[in-house]
């Protein structure tokens, strides 16, 4: 069955209603629902419901991105109780004096830590929260680092995960170079323009060329008033509890091992297997130490793990609820109806251009970015064959499309863990990210006009 316009409504509901009631969870609701009255009708609607639920829960990405968030939960509730968090924190200080030198820092560990998004994003933000909370930078700016950062470098660098999964999408439509599909995506990376533009912004932004827009200069303006690096309407419980963190008498001899040798055994693993394994590895290190190094009792050790992963809670809520929307989206055909009215500007010289608005919009929307490769690169590709346009250029501007919606998508995965990490909401990152990934999403439209033409 058809549902033409309508498969648009259910993710028109959860923007609005996000942005008008600043309810992540309440606004996803409400799209689920829209969209099971689409599916269903009134008689069907409670079916559709729970039919997309149970079907976001079958999901073997779901179940794996649940674990890996209940591990990054423990490890993080790890450091905050055995004081690895506060003890890196001050050991830095020592180094990272400035805003400007906590926010490069910030940038820097982001294109270190490129093997995953997910791992990035998390990972990043709860290193960094505590020395650039103490130096006055609002948690939105933190945040807008950390997610820019994310998804561009783990698109430009080859060993990340992303790049696999990229390239093996080319090499299934025959895109290869000296038969290898790897070489035809590393081929590919100088016309990633949205991963290029948006990393430039993010320095550019850092330095103060680019000055502080919307949301973000709300953000230094109320640190400014009321000394609070924290959105307006966060939970007054934490911010009482990081504002006592910060007054704990600093300790001269504190040092960083308790805090990166875990993370160093999560990246080193998650290189050389995955990121589940990576983090499993840094949660039993971690355990370890602290356990060796009389921290806590074994017992203490034990519920901090079980604290660590229920304050995961809201996360693993809104993925489930993230997860579920995208199976309404599929079943509604968004994808389809959106190639089927973009169709047509998709020629020629506009080909690449087209591609990435559309991908944009799209992956914006929805909050799919690998299953949006996975659709469209099996279009995309033989049209761009079809018009005599560079099919390792429209790939590009396919996986820059993804980028730029795992940036900024309300309820996409690298979104929530962003927000996870440096503890804000959702919507506060995504409002604060926008202004700054319109200016790089604008600046590759017209790359890739130019693209388009010349090659």
């Amino acid at each position: 069955m058809e549902y033409g316009i309508l498969c648009v409504l259910p993710v028109f509901t959860i923007l609005v209603i996000a942005v008008t009631t600043k309810r992540t969870l309440f606004a996803m609701v409400c799209g689920l629902a829209m969209a099971s009255l689409i599916l269903g009708g009134v008689k069907g609607f409670a079916n559709a419901f729970f039919d997309n639920v149970y079907a976001s829960f079958n999901n073997e990405s779901l179940q794996w991105l649940l674990i890996v968030i209940a591990l990054f939960g423990v490890l993080i509730m790890l450091y905050e109780k055995t004081g690895a968090v506060t003890d890196f924190g001050f050991w830095a200080s020592k180094f990272i004096k400035t805003k400007k030198a906590s926010l490069f820092g910030t940038f820097i560990l982001g294109v270190i830590i490129f093997i995953d998004d997910y791992l990035n994003n998390l990972a990043v933000g709860t290193t960094m929260k505590g020395i650039t909370d103490k130096l006055g930078i609002p948690r939105q700016q933190l945040a807008y680092v950390v997610n820019t950062v994310a998804a561009p470098v783990c698109l430009l660098i080859p060993l990340s995960s992303w790049a696999v999964y990229f390239a093996t999408l080319m090499g299934d439509q025959g895109v290869e170079i000296g038969g290898s599909s790897m070489t035809a995506y590393i081929h590919g990376l100088p016309f990633a323009f949205y991963a290029w533009f948006a990393i430039i912004v993010c320095l550019l932004q850092i330095i103060g060329i680019i000055p502080k827009i919307g949301p973000m200069k709300k953000a230094y303006q109320r640190y400014e008033s009321l000394g609070d690096v924290f959105p307006e309407g966060t939970d007054p419980e934490l911010v009482e509890s990081v504002k006592a963190s910060h007054e704990i008498e600093v300790n001269e001899k504190a040092h960083p091992w308790n805090f990166l040798l875990p993370l160093i055994v999560m990246i080193v693993l998650s290189l050389i297997s995955d990121v589940l394994m990576g983090a499993a590895g840094g949660v039993i290190v971690a355990f370890a130490m602290y356990f060796i190094e009389k921290k806590m009792t074994f017992k203490e050790l034990l519920t901090t793990c079980f604290d660590g992963a229920m304050s995961m809670g809201f996360v693993f809520v809104l993925s489930v609820l993230a997860f579920a929307v995208q199976n309404a989206n599929i079943e509604l055909g968004l994808a389809e109806y959106v190639i089927s009215i973009t169709e047509p500007i998709m020629q020629g010289g506009f080909l690449p251009a087209a591609v990435f608005i559309v991908c944009g919009i799209y992956a914006y929307a929805t909050g799919c970015f690998w299953d949006l490769a996975a659709i469209i690169i099996p279009i995309v590709i033989p049209l761009a064959n079809a018009m005599g346009v560079d099919p390792i250029l429209a790939s590009a501007a396919v996986f820059s499309g993804a980028a730029f919606g795992s940036n900024t998508c309300l309820y996409g995965d690298g979104v929530i863990m962003c927000a996870q990490g440096c503890q804000i909401k959702s919507l506060d990152l995504m409002t604060t990210t926008l202004p700054y990934a319109a200016i790089a999403g604008g600046g590759s439209v017209i790359a890739y006009l130019i693209a388009g033409f010349a090659l």
